[in-house]
């Protein structure tokens, strides 16, 4: 094991949780339920004052214990992506795009742009990119989960655009805890297994508290191929159900003279492409993932005046991503002639294709380096891609409480935190070495015979490429291990002035304080992962990254109770806020920056049960270390259309000259052989950017709350408008507003168009896809990052929440929804502004449905409980269905419209009718029973998606990789179907 900084802390952290948890020999209640408010200690989400009067301006959505235990919820990712106003982010259902983490996405601005909470405060994050791991939350004690809408960052600093998701942690608990349970699919697979033990105690006459909470969980993978829906890639465009990949078994080549052809089935020449590689059933679904938590917390008071608390969290987590098989994809390779896997009628044409003439003479038989063009091969013999994520995190923190005065208290604490990712890639072709093996005169020794060389044939039809060959050029695995720290302090005097205003009830109360954060981050490959192309299949080159900064902070806020218990005026108060920061970045130059956010609200109610809210913020995000640091590399994202493609070109002068000029050969433009993006990826070129600086945000909401009394009590309602807009954004531009600049207007000048000349294609065959090497760069698509950009979003929320004794049992009625009006996106002052909202495609990453929303209604019987959640996501379509397609970069019929018709191809969905350019609005149901057995032990039974709804279809390429997955989106519609789960739970 490496003996880093991280391994040695670690397990520093696990015992200082015990230690501090079993500080005293227990001394158990009776019900472990029955929790007291920790002395001194209010969390307010949304406010730094300790006032228990103090009721925030932003408009928070809680989700308590109770929904948390009726959705048999095992991961936190998991309970947040289904709220209505959050998009899926990274989590438990992305697997080509994964890195081992679990995100929340706010209102669709980012994961980046938002805090992660635990009880107020910030935890260490997952990676360069600042956002925290989900994973790592200790759900077991989780009282309720906070989501603030809106502004936050004079709350609680940068990166809080979009608003903060706060975990409230259970609070002296006393007794025991013990929860397990099991979920499977009706089909018998995506078992799930969680158990968590919590163990509290109170201490010396109640004055102290620790408690400590274990958990393990596992979850086996799903694959596509488990799947009607998944088992073939079907064409987005197309509707066939079978291969996409050119990069297949037999080998397909590509070159200006060759065009793109594959080895015909008996090796004996090359013909068109006629067996794309079907990649599907080999990816998953629902990714494997182990975890392991430790999390311990106590507090003792000192004295009357003074207490102590601290917290100590250790994870260790094991994510896995599956995809097919590795191989050679498009590297532009050469042959020897006489190379004794290479048939004489294939030579011949490699020969003709390069300008030379064939046969046995020197040129051909006798040339030692054949152009092959590029060449794509599937590695079928060497089994799937499996990237291995073992995420090691603790985080400790101590603090302490001080009552200056009855009305005045004082709060400050530390921390340090360390999270350590470390990928392991195994079942790769090394592509150096591919080039080293074809370099062959025979079928035992290699030209160059470093490393035990074995002779490689790619000739052959699958199962070709022998033990011992695919030993040599694919027997490496390669790491890369990403690495971040937090150090904190913070310091916050809070109370009240110790008078009111005469026309109100309540104190002026206030908050000041300070608050310094050092963020640290490191990304440490491995020689093979340096190397650009050396991965097939790998993505672009992963250079290494050591970056960080400091920030000196400055905050206050007040409110001010002004009227009270007056008609029209039971109640009106204001509050106000402002932060001031002071970045430090480590860097050539040391560069520094100030950002300055400030904040102000209020509350009106003008009789009692009816309330007024109304809370505006200027919000600042500063750029994180991987938006400063990040490396500028070639890499991957995801185009459908490539307008140079096919033979636009050969019809439009001006269109064939912006192809040439951007690199592609001339007889591929003039013979309409460049081909779209493989497997609609494209290279895309970018990275960090040292010369960003803050973005800003001003967001505002205003809303009513209803607590009506009467017949209708027991009701509570609430409706907010909420507004965010961001500007100076730090983004990249997506693929299409790349494309839009140039290839929108074409006329004769766009051959010199910088937005055109920037993109850069493969010099073999046109395409803009392709291994990126050293010898053989292929750029694609330029995507720096800037401060050009723009995001804005606007919706309704909406919360109705009614209990009633009917007599036979208790019925509680619970609704969240959101209409979102708009959610737009301009890369720059020049690209479109792209609002979407109802639209899914390679622009619009992950789906934000229009309307959403969660119904739960649950009977509650002596002993029982029955519930049943609802869940509703309206209909979406394709970007290009938008009534301003042309605008947004969808000129033609073939990039407005996918496949609509019947399926045709192989597999269980051949002859379904289909429309991939709508996915109609999808309705969830699962249904929740609970038995308390004695008072002591609980049972619960689920059912999730009773009536077995099949996800939508929409085929391999409609959106991006990441989110558009076995032909479906799986992180936004359900792909396991009906599925079982139960859950014993026992208190002490």
């Amino acid at each position: 094991m490496k003996n880093t900084r991280i391994s040695k802390l670690k397990y520093a952290a696990a015992p200082l949780a015990l230690g501090l948890a079993l500080i005293s020999t227990p001394s158990f209640a009776q019900d472990a339920d029955v929790e007291e408010e920790a002395a001194g200690e209010i969390i307010v989400t949304g406010s730094l004052i300790q006032n228990p009067n103090v009721v925030s301006t932003s408009p928070v959505t809680v989700v308590g214990a109770e929904e948390i235990s009726l959705r048999q919820s095992n991961t936190a990712e998991q309970i947040l992506r289904e709220l209505p106003g959050v998009t899926p982010n990274l989590g438990g259902n992305v697997n080509n795009g994964q890195v081992g983490s679990a995100r929340v996405d706010l209102r669709n601005l980012g994961a980046d742009r938002n805090i992660v909470l635990l009880d107020g405060q910030r935890l260490v994050p997952s990676s360069f990119f600042g956002a925290v791991d989900l994973n790592n939350i200790p759900l077991a004690l989780v009282d309720r989960v906070d989501v603030l809408t809106g502004g936050a960052s004079t709350t609680y600093g940068a990166d809080a655009v979009s608003g903060v998701v706060n975990f409230i942690t259970r609070k002296d608990f006393a007794g025991v805890d013990f929860a397990v349970s099991q979920q499977l699919s009706e089909k018998g697979d995506g078992n799930v297994f969680r158990a968590d033990l919590t163990v509290g105690a109170n201490f010396d006459d109640g004055r102290g508290n620790a408690v400590l909470s274990i958990g393990y969980q596992e979850a086996d993978p799903i694959y596509f191929g488990a799947r009607d829906t998944g088992t073939f890639v079907i064409g987005s465009t197309t509707g066939f159900a079978g291969g996409d990949s050119p990069t297949s078994a037999p080998t397909t080549f590509s070159s200006a003279g060759l065009g793109t052809l594959q080895i015909n089935p008996t090796g004996t020449g090359l013909v068109a492409p006629y067996a794309p590689f079907n990649f599907n059933p080999f990816n998953i679904y629902q990714t494997p993932f182990e975890r392991f938590n430790f999390f311990g917390q106590t507090r003792y008071e000192v004295s009357d005046t003074v207490e102590v608390y601290s917290r100590a969290l250790f994870s260790k987590n094991t994510v896995s991503s599956i995809i097919a098989a590795s191989g050679i994809f498009g590297n532009t390779l050469t042959i020897p002639g006489n190379n004794p896997y290479l048939p004489a009628a294939l030579r011949d044409q490699f020969c003709v294709a390069a300008g030379l003439a064939p046969g046995t003479g020197p040129t051909c038989g006798g040339n030692a380096a054949i152009p092959l063009g590029a060449v794509y091969r599937r590695s079928v013999e060497l089994g799937p891609r499996i990237s291995t994520y073992v995420t090691q995190v603790f985080d400790v923190m101590a603090g302490v409480r001080l009552n200056v005065t009855d009305n005045l208290k004082f709060d400050a604490y530390g921390s340090y935190g360390e999270s350590e990712n470390e990928e392991t890639r195994s079942g790769y072709v090394a592509n150096s070495r591919v080039q080293q093996a074809l370099n062959a005169n025979n079928t035992t020794t290699c030209t160059n015979t470093a490393n035990s060389c074995v002779p490689l044939n790619i000739f052959g039809p699958s199962g070709s490429i022998t033990s011992a060959q695919g030993a040599f050029v694919g027997g490496v695995t390669s790491s890369v291990t990403n690495a971040a720290s937090l150090a904190q302090v913070h310091a916050v005097l809070s109370g009240d002035f110790g008078f009111t205003i005469p026309s109100a009830a309540e104190a002026v109360s206030f908050a000041v304080g300070g608050e310094h954060r050092d963020y640290g981050a490191q990304r440490r490959p491995d020689n093979l992962a340096q190397v650009p192309g050396e991965l097939g299949g790998a993505g672009g080159a992963v250079l290494p990254l050591n970056g960080g900064f400091s920030v000196y902070e400055a905050f206050g806020e007040i409110n001010v109770p002004i009227v009270s218990d007056k008609p029209f005026f039971n109640d009106l108060s204001v509050e106000a806020g402002v932060r001031y920061s002071d970045y430090s970045v480590r860097a050539s130059g040391n560069p520094s920056f100030t950002a300055t956010t400030y904040k102000f609200g209020g509350n009106w109610e003008p009789v009692e049960g009816v309330k007024f809210r109304s809370n505006y913020q200027r919000a600042v995000r500063a750029p994180n270390i991987g938006e400063l640091f990040r490396p500028v590399v070639t890499g991957l994202d995801n185009l459908l259309i490539d307008p140079c493609a096919g033979a636009a070109p050969t019809t439009n002068a001006n269109l064939a000259a912006v192809c040439r000029a951007q690199g592609a050969p001339a007889s591929s433009v003039t013979g309409g052989t460049i081909l779209n993006p493989a497997a609609a990826q494209a290279n895309v070129t970018g990275g960090g950017n040292p010369n960003i600086r803050p973005e800003k945000a001003a967001t505002y909401s205003f809303g009513l709350v209803l607590q009506p009394t009467g017949f209708l009590n027991g009701l509570t309602a609430s409706i907010d408008y909420y507004n965010i807009k961001v500007t100076n954004a730090i983004k990249e531009a997506t693929p299409g507003d790349i494309i839009q600049a140039c290839f929108g207007n074409i006329t004769a000048a766009s051959a010199t168009d910088p937005a055109c000349t920037g993109i850069r294609r493969n010099a073999v065959n046109g395409r803009l896809s392709g291994t990126s090497t050293a010898a053989n760069p292929i750029p694609g698509l330029p995507q720096p990052l800037t401060n050009l950009g723009e995001l804005a979003t606007d919706g309704i929320d909406l919360v109705l929440n009614y209990k009633a004794d009917l007599g036979f049992a208790d019925l509680s009625l619970g609704f969240s929804g959101n209409y979102a009006l708009s959610s737009k996106f301009q890369a720059a002052p020049t690209s479109v502004d792209r609002d979407c909202v109802g639209y899914y495609s390679v622009n619009c990453l992950s789906i934000q449905p229009e309307y959403s929303w969660n119904q739960r209604t649950t009977l509650s019987f002596e002993n029982v409980d029955v519930s049943l959640l609802w869940r509703h996501l309206s209909s979406v379509e394709y970007e290009g269905q938008a009534s301003d397609a042309v605008t947004r970069g969808f000129a033609t019929a073939a990039q407005q419209n996918l496949f609509v018709g019947a399926i045709t191809g192989g597999g269980a969905l051949v002859g379904r009718q289909v429309n991939f350019n709508r996915i109609k609005a999808y309705n969830y149901f699962d249904l929740a029973v609970r038995f308390d057995v004695t008072e002591n032990f609980e049972l619960a039974f689920n059912a999730f998606n009773i009536f077995d709804k099949q996800p939508p279809l929409v085929g391999s390429s409609a959106g991006s990789t990441a989110y558009n997955g076995g032909n479906t989106y799986p992180s936004t519609y359900d792909t396991i179907g009906r599925r079982y789960g139960a859950s014993l739970r026992m208190k002490f």
